[in-house]
């Protein structure tokens, strides 16, 4: 045991790092003496910097493990590492810059160094062609404003190296200001900078001359902030009618043929006003906090007309331009012409393109500008001699364009559409009832008869407004129900008292309460409706206004202003014959803001498979077959087959004459006998 020495303090820096941790005054002596070595270390590495140093670098490391508890003779020992990498961060040894940098992360951490000074000096090693620093930097500066921010916003640390970015984004050097756009873009989507500041940073990106971070800025636009109001699921709770509910209401009833398909509608209606709320979960705030989108979509026309990318980018900057187009409802209209000229069949990633053109489509065009778009879009694909997948494509995209832009539609164009309703083709034949289906809510006047399908309510108050006008209401749609509800519950109140007040004086001598039978809730609302349907439509806008200026509403208030609303969307119009058959209505889909690339590409049915893809699928389903097949195996590999056997292989020709050949399909029923006779002998024989 004398050789045994576990006191190794001048060469075992982890066990002095320890101690010192622990007691820290009782080894200031071992840490000076280590410090000083450090000094000395620096002077030789100053003489020869891009050699490797492994010492040194054990030393950095103690240093800033034990920064915390010696911080007076330590001042200076931050500066000192970040004036190194400052000066020398080029011609550094990889390992030796990589201990400084963790180092200084370290000492960060501690709250030893001003996180400003620290971020400008990383920002700058971002230059450094070392891809696993470059990512150990990214992530530390992402996680330090972070925790800057944890408490609150640190507006002074942000508006610093906001400022600093923006001059980065525009450095020489294409690397350090992709990943300067990469932070930004990562403390956005954290809702760490969601401001409009650093939205408006991140628009310089779009004009880069380098591809990279200009396909990352196009990107951080056309994406979608799905870390944003996840908990808006509370909010969506049942405010209208549920399914069940209507199950209810009309299973309770009589059943008829009527009120069955009366709650086939009513649950299509509920279905589509359910898709709606749920595109409401998506929210775009990046395209909404640019300052001027007007300027800024005006400038990426100009580089999409002078650009040389590559043809994806192109595509990437027609979709910002688009939905910058139609989000905040701008005028640029050159850029509908321009998108005219790659509206044909053949033409690579024509969808997204007709997407485009339907996003950027909005009710403040004029009408003469969308209309040379819809027929332009009707004369390439909506012909018979294309392809039923290509007439889809375009009566889809004439449906998103007309429902955003409803006048853009003649009614010859939509007579000569709505007659696809009988094409051979079933995803022809869907796409227009879509289209019908779209104008009988929006204007079922430009139908023909034949299609506007049984009126209803909603149908016979649908009106397209006209270039320019804006119909600013006083009143809450729907909220005459309240009135009339509120009236029959007063009669009904009245009716109570007075049938309860003759019960107990002529039939009950002791006083004693008399159960009274009341109309049940669906009848009074079958009443209500009645007559609602029953007012014409001003005094209904008259009752709305009395009521929405009378009274504070309520929450369910709103409730049943909705369901009155969704009801007139099933119940059909006062005098109008029930007999009318109704065409078979295709589900509409909700239209938020931004439309998907479904709505142009949907097809009802699937298209049939080539021969190379079921072979594919065949030959993927075989894998394991060989396990299931049963083999005959000889007993000696190498024994000769029997005449039976080769009479297998050969071919039929050679065998046609044979006997057995001829009648083996021809023998008699006696033969038959005979045979299973003999078979049935020579079995019980070998037993």
């Amino acid at each position: 045991m004398s050789g045994r020495n576990n006191n190794k303090l001048p060469t075992n820096l982890p066990q002095l790092q320890n101690l010192i941790k622990r007691d820290p005054q009782s080894y200031t002596e071992e840490f000076l003496q280590q410090y000083r070595h450090y000094q000395s270390n620096i002077q030789v590495f100053k003489l020869q910097p891009d050699k490797p140093n492994k010492e040194l670098s054990d030393l950095v490391m103690f240093l800033a493990q034990v920064g915390h508890c010696y911080k007076d003779h330590l001042s200076g020992f931050p500066h000192e590492l970040t004036d190194l990498l400052l000066s020398h961060h080029t011609v550094l040894e990889p390992d030796l810059r990589m201990t400084f940098c963790k180092a200084l992360i370290l000492l960060r951490n501690k709250d030893l160094i001003n996180p400003t000074g620290l971020l400008e000096l990383f920002f700058e090693l971002l230059r450094c062609h070392d891809k696993l620093l470059r990512k150990t930097l990214f992530m530390h500066i992402v996680a330090d404003i972070k925790n800057i921010n944890a408490k609150h916003k640190n507006n002074k640390v942000n508006t610093t190296l906001q400022n600093f970015m923006y001059t980065m984004l525009r450095d020489s050097n294409a690397l350090a200001a992709k990943i300067s756009l990469d932070i930004m873009i990562e403390l956005y989507k954290r809702n760490i900078w969601n401001d409009a500041k650093t939205v408006n940073v991140i628009t310089t990106a779009c004009f880069s001359k380098v591809a990279k971070i200009l396909v990352a800025g196009l990107k951080f636009f056309l994406g979608k902030d799905e870390d944003e109001k996840k908990d808006s699921d509370s909010e969506s709770e049942e405010e209208g009618p549920s399914a069940r509910d209507i199950l209810v209401r009309y299973s309770t009833g009589k059943k008829s043929t009527k009120n069955k398909k009366k709650m086939e509608k009513a649950m299509k209606v509920l279905k589509k006003h359910k898709k709606k709320k749920r595109v409401e979960v998506f929210n775009f705030s990046a395209i909404h906090l640019i300052h001027d989108p007007q300027d800024f979509s005006e400038k990426l026309f100009r580089q999409l007309e002078d650009s040389k990318e590559r043809f994806e980018v192109k595509i990437m900057t027609m979709e910002l331009v688009s939905r910058l187009v139609g989000i905040h409802e701008l005028f640029l209209f050159n850029f509908y012409p321009f998108l005219q000229r790659f509206l044909q069949p053949h033409q690579r990633e024509v969808t997204k393109i007709l997407l485009c053109a339907a996003q950027a489509s909005h009710q403040l065009v004029p009408p003469e500008i969308i209309q040379s778009v819809v027929m332009t879009i009707a004369n390439n694909f909506v012909t018979d001699r294309n392809s039923g997948e290509v007439m889809t494509v375009g009566i889809n995209a004439i449906r998103e364009v007309t429902a955003r832009c409803p006048l853009a539609m003649t009614e010859d164009l939509l007579q000569d559409l709505a007659l696809y309703k009988t094409h051979k083709d079933k995803n022809v034949m869907m796409s227009s009832r879509g289209l019908i289906q779209l104008f009988r809510n929006l204007n079922p006047g430009m139908l023909q008869k034949k299609y506007r399908g049984r009126p209803t309510e909603a149908s016979t108050e649908a009106r397209i407004q006209d270039y320019g006008e804006l119909e600013a209401k006083d009143f809450i749609p729907g909220a005459e129900v309240l009135e009339v509800e509120g009236k029959e519950k007063e009669g009904d109140e009245a009716d109570e008292e007075g049938w309860e007040s003759a019960s107990m004086s002529d039939d009950d001598e002791d006083g004693e309460w008399v159960n009274v039978h009341h109309s049940s809730d669906e009848q009074e609302q079958g009443e209500v409706a009645e007559k609602l349907q029953a007012m014409p439509l001003e005094e209904r806008k008259a009752r709305a206004a009395v009521v929405s200026g009378s009274r504070l509403l309520t929450q369910d208030d709103f409730k049943k202003i909705r369901i009155a609303q969704m009801a007139k969307e099933v119940n059909s119009a006062p005098g109008k014959s029930q007999k009318r058959k109704a065409l078979d209505d295709s589900d509409e889909e909700a239209r938020g803001e931004v439309l998907t690339l479904r709505n142009i590409e949907r097809l009802h049915k699937k298209p049939k498979s080539d021969k190379e893809t079921r072979l594919a699928t065949a030959m993927a389903g075989r894998t394991d077959r060989k396990d299931f097949v049963k083999k005959k195996c000889k007993l000696n590999p190498y024994a000769s087959t029997t005449n039976k056997e080769k009479k297998r292989q050969k071919n039929f020709m050679m065998m046609r004459h044979s006997r057995n050949v001829r009648t083996k399909s021809k023998r008699s029923f006696r033969e038959k006998q005979v045979a299973l006779r003999d078979a049935l002998l020579k079995r019980k024989k070998m037993k």
